[in-house]
This record gives C-alpha cells, sequence and structure tokens, in this order.
C-alpha cells in the first residue's frame, strides 16, 4: 500500500486512495511538475512479478496513451518505481456506471442512448487504431455530472486479456460482460468488444445483468449458450428498434453482429426515430450454434480462469469429503454417460429422423443477388419460399440502387419449403458527393446527410440582426467542399449565423426615455440614468450614451444614459422695508 505524501517516479504525489481493484490500486495524486491532479494506477504484487505481462502491459499501455477522444480516460504516463509498475491517467470526477445502475436501476430510454452512442464513439475510435478494449463493463465506464462518459482501463485491459481471470474477483466482475468466443478460449476481436457494449446497454436498460449465476463457469456457460433475454420483456415501452441493437450486438456467433463499432454507433443514431417505429425483430443471418460445433479443447487451450475456478469451487464444496467424492466419482461418470447418449439419440432424431418422417422438403435458396427485387421474390417463390413483408434497405458500393444485396439466409443455405426469405436491398453508394449547401436550411441538410451515414457537426459564426444578407439557420460555409465525396462516418462541419444585438443610437430624438428603459428590460441591460438642466434641448431627451451605438451588446452590463431637464427657476428674494421716518416725511403735521 502506498503511503499518503509518497512521491511515485520522483513527481506524482499521493493524496488519498480512491479506488481498490483486483488488478490494481488507484490514488488521486498530484504532478508536482505539470501542477494538476492525476488518477496513478499501482499494480498489484502478483501481475508486476510476472514479467511477460509487465512487457505487454507497457507495450499496450504507451500504444493506448496515443488514444485520443473526448469519451477515453486519457494516458498521460506508464513507467516503475522500485519494482511497482504504474500509470497516470487523466483524473475524472465522476462514478462508474455500475455505482449509478446500483443507485438508480434502469436508466431512461433517452439517457441510455445517449450513453451508448458516446461508448460506441470512443470504441470505434480505439478499432481504428488497432486497438482492442477486452474489458468493458459498467466498472469501467466513468460518468460525469453533466452526462459525459469517459472509458478507463485501456492500458490494463489490452495487456491483462485472460491472464485477468485468474482472480476470483474479476472473474465475477468482468464474466457477465464476457463474449462467447473468448468464454469458449478464442481470441478477441473487435466485435467482442461490440458484444460486450451490447451486454451494458442491456444491464442500463433493464438495470441488472441478463445472465446470472452462482458461479462464473455458470455465468460463462450461459454466454455461450443462452440466447439474450428481451428487454422488452422487463419494458414494454422499449421499441423494437433499441431491442435490435441489442440483439445484434450479443449474437452468439460473430457473424451475425455488427461489422464494426462504428456501424453499431450509426445505427443508435437513428434507433428513436419515427421511421423506425414499427420496425420488425432482427433476425439472425447465421446459425447461432456455431460456436457449439468446436472440437473439444484441451486444458491449454480452454480459458485457465475458468478452470481454476472450477477447481476453487470443487475444492471448498469438497474440502475433508475425498473419499465420499471417489465413491461417487463412478456413478457420476456413469449418469453422465446415460445423460450423453440420451443427448446424442435425441440430435439424430432431430436433424436425421423427425424431418425423413415428416416429409419435409429441403431447397437451396437461389443467388438472387444484383437481380430486381420484383425477379428476385420470383425466382424465390418459384422454389417454393416466401419473402419477409418488409426489405430491409443497406447502402452498397458494389450493388446498383434497388437491387437485392443479399437474402437471409444466404444464398445456397438448405432451408425448407415455406421458409421466410430477408431481401436485402442496395440504397446506392454509401459516398455522398458534396454540394454547395451554403445559403440552404441547416437542418434539412443535417437531416439528409445523418441519414447517408455522415456526421454533421454545427459551429457558428456571429452577424449582427441588423444584418439582412444572413437568415436564422441559414447555412454559411461548410467544411468540405462542394465536388468531394465522403464516405459513411466521415464528418463534415456546417457553419450558422448566431446573431447578436446592437447599441442603438439613443441620442436626441431617436429614442424617448420610456423607450430607452424597455429596450434596457428586454436586453437584460442595467440602465442609469443621470440628468442635465439645459435650455438647449427638449427635456427627456438622451444626450449622452456611455457604450456607443453599433457596439455588441452583452447581457448584465450597465448602460448609463444623460438626459436633459429644464434648469430649476428661483424667485428673487424681497427687498428689506423703505417706509420714510416722520421728520423726512414731506406731509409733516403743521405745529401748533
Amino acid at each position: 500500500m502506498v503511503a499518503r505524501g509518497q512521491k511515485i517516479n520522483d513527481r506524482y504525489q499521493i493524496i488519498r486512495l480512491i479506488g481498490e481493484g483486483g488488478m490494481a490500486n488507484v490514488y488521486l495524486a498530484h504532478d508536482t511538475i505539470l501542477d494538476r491532479d492525476v488518477a496513478v494506477k499501482i499494480l498489484r504484487g502478483d501481475l508486476a512479478g510476472d514479467e511477460k505481462f509487465v512487457k505487454k502491459f507497457q507495450r499496450e499501455a504507451i500504444s493506448a496513451s496515443s488514444l485520443n477522444h473526448p469519451n477515453i480516460v486519457e494516458l498521460y504516463d506508464v513507467g516503475e518505481d522500485n519494482g511497482e509498475y504504474f500509470i497516470v491517467m487523466e483524473y475524472v470526477e465522476g462514478k462508474t456506471l455500475k455505482s449509478l445502475v446500483k443507485k438508480r436501476g434502469a436508466l431512461t430510454l433517452a439517457e441510455v442512448v445517449d450513453i451508448m452512442l458516446q461508448l460506441t464513439s470512443a470504441i470505434a475510435h480505439a478499432h481504428d487504431s488497432y486497438i482492442i478494449h477486452r474489458d468493458i463493463k459498467p466498472q469501467n465506464v466513468l460518468i460525469l455530472d453533466n452526462g459525459m462518459v469517459k472509458i478507463t482501463d485501456f492500458g490494463i485491459a489490452t495487456a491483462l486479456n485472460n491472464h485477468e481471470l485468474t482472480e476470483t474477483n474479476s472473474i465475477m466482475g468482468s464474466v457477465h460482460y464476457l463474449p462467447p468466443e473468448q468464454a469458449n478460449g478464442n481470441g478477441a476481436t473487435v466485435k467482442s468488444d461490440i458484444y460486450s457494449l451490447g451486454i451494458l446497454m442491456f444491464e442500463l436498460l433493464t438495470g441488472r445483468v441478463p445472465f446470472k449465476g452462482d458461479n462464473a463457469v455458470e455465468i460463462a456457460i450461459k454466454q455461450m449458450k443462452t440466447p439474450i433475454p428481451s428487454v422488452r420483456k422487463y419494458n414494454e415501452e422499449i421499441p423494437q428498434s433499441v431491442e435490435n441493437v441489442i440483439l445484434r450486438a450479443c449474437a452468439k456467433n460473430p457473424k451475425n453482429r455488427y461489422d464494426s463499432a462504428r456501424e453499431m454507433h450509426d445505427d443508435l443514431k437513428t434507433v428513436l426515430s419515427s421511421e423506425r417505429a414499427d420496425e420488425d425483430k432482427w433476425v439472425y443471418s447465421y446459425p447461432e450454434n456455431e460456436l457449439e460445433e468446436t472440437k473439444k479443447l484441451s486444458r491449454e487451450e480452454l480459458n485457465k480462469g475458468l478452470l481454476d475456478e472450477i477447481e476453487n469451487e470443487e475444492e471448498k464444496r469438497g474440502k475433508g469429503k475425498k473419499d465420499k467424492k471417489d465413491k461417487k466419482l463412478n456413478t457420476g461418470l456413469m449418469i453422465a454417460g446415460s445423460i450423453f447418449a440420451t443427448l446424442v439419440i435425441v440430435f439424430i432424431a432431430i436433424f436425421f429422423l423427425i424431418p425423413k418422417i415428416t416429409g419435409g422438403k429441403e431447397v437451396k435458396v437461389p443467388d438472387v443477388s444484383n437481380m430486381t427485387v420484383e425477379k428476385a421474390k420470383k425466382e424465390l417463390e418459384d422454389v417454393g419460399l416466401e419473402i419477409t413483408s418488409k426489405d430491409i434497405e443497406q447502402a452498397s458500393d458494389e450493388v446498383e440502387e434497388g437491387k437485392v444485396i443479399k437474402t437471409d439466409p444466404e444464398e445456397g443455405r438448405s432451408v425448407k419449403k415455406g421458409t421466410k426469405i430477408q431481401l436485402y436491398v442496395s440504397t446506392g453508394t454509401s459516398k455522398v458527393e458534396v454540394e454547395d449547401y451554403t445559403g440552404q436550411n441547416y437542418y434539412e441538410i443535417e437531416a439528409m446527410l445523418t441519414a447517408s451515414g455522415i456526421n454533421v457537426e454545427r459551429e457558428t459564426r456571429e452577424y449582427s440582426e441588423s444584418d439582412t444578407s444572413v437568415k436564422a439557420g441559414m447555412i454559411i460555409d461548410q467544411s468540405v467542399k462542394a465536388g468531394e465525396e465522403l464516405e459513411k462516418g466521415d464528418s463534415i462541419i456546417l457553419y450558422v449565423p448566431e446573431f447578436y444585438t446592437e447599441y442603438p443610437d439613443f441620442i436626441g430624438e431617436n429614442y424617448t426615455i420610456s423607450q430607452v428603459e424597455a429596450w434596457a428590460e428586454k436586453y437584460g441591460v442595467t440602465l442609469e440614468k443621470n440628468y442635465r438642466e439645459t435650455d438647449d434641448v427638449e427635456p427627456n431627451m438622451i444626450l449622452s450614451q456611455s457604450r456607443p451605438a453599433g457596439t455588441k451588446v452583452n447581457t448584465s452590463v450597465t448602460l448609463t444614459v444623460t438626459v436633459s431637464k429644464k434648469p430649476t427657476v428661483t424667485s428673487p428674494s424681497p427687498s428689506p422695508s423703505t417706509s420714510p421716518s416722520p421728520s423726512e416725511s414731506p406731509t409733516a403735521s403743521p405745529t401748533e
């Protein structure tokens, strides 16, 4: 355990422990060189002692540090200090998705789609850099107060792979999201991350994981064999289009999954649109049981962690009962053999005897690719097959618009007469030729480009309200020139005007003081009035303004205007009394 105040690599000063896990402890630390808080993850002792793992970890962590995406926790540094291997990451103040689900249960549909759009964007970015996460789970996703999510543990997860499953705690934390191919002992691919994303989406929508069990082995077997439950069973308000995303992502057979995380991201963008309100339930193109038709794996080929878990379980249950266990061993083997033989007989009956008895005739699905829909339907109906009520439209650079790309089941498959065939019809090339969008309505162009799989970003440029050359919502510029081509997943920036208000010329007869007061209240400007006496102009006229006419108005500022008023008229003071005295009176009384 690292002590508070200790410096890692003579640079990262430990503040406090913020997380403990099966693989590492996480500490809040301060980078004394760059003067910023960071998260330092120090690998646990047994992993640090595995030289092969350490080399792989360092290589993968350095590779992951090249990832630059807003939804991926940034890796700053990786190294070793006195035998302790560490990685330094961006410090994110947030909680994990796991803790959020534990607190709230199922999230709202809008929240889930928003979170999944962020996650699929991040994973697609990683896959573009040839980095597979391999351990996507809500414990490895942080969510900030503003709703932004960030995936962590890229460096560790890519290095650990199956090594991580040797710890029971790690098993139980990861096996709920473990793809069938990994549970079956095979390596991870980009489609393995897609499966884990689907399981995570299921949990966000329902508040629970789809497969549970008493131990990791039981859960792993369900991952390999049990179809994903319907999320609509838990909430009938969830649209079929949303469930279809999970069905595709969580297919047991990787051939039935999305081809890429970016394809899943694009599907999520329209999943709540009105056009997909009546969407049919997704039907798999390939058999889901192909994983079961594999050779018997040796101990080395199987997931070592799962075998260790089995042994641990048996050791706990059988401690002190070895003799009793030995006596029952032969009986158990006989029962298991009988059950196996019965299953073989049932299998043969189902797949070989029953079709012959019932006389179900099989036909091969003809190749109708590059045919018109009408011709393709006739070809299929002529051999006794039916066609689903709704065709699925897909972009294609190879197949002309309006013609069939493929069928489900695919051509050449033997199926019974009357089987429903799904047609995939081309909408034309996935490339979009950019036009000159200036002067057009932003929202119309955004909808058109988004429907074609183009990511549209909106940026603004300031214009005065008095400028009549542009209108609200009008595109004034674009980042990609007309004539250039964009492919599905590419981005374009469309610029629209953002209008600002200018100070009018209040001086003179343009505005009355009451009009100025009304204007200030409308635009959130604090108005102060100074009055000046003058004979030159009429009273209540604006003589001056503190902010010049034509400058940009900002709210929460003060505007001072000087207002005219009449001079104060003062009456002259009365003079003292000057009545003459009797001696000075010209009409003095005569003396006697």
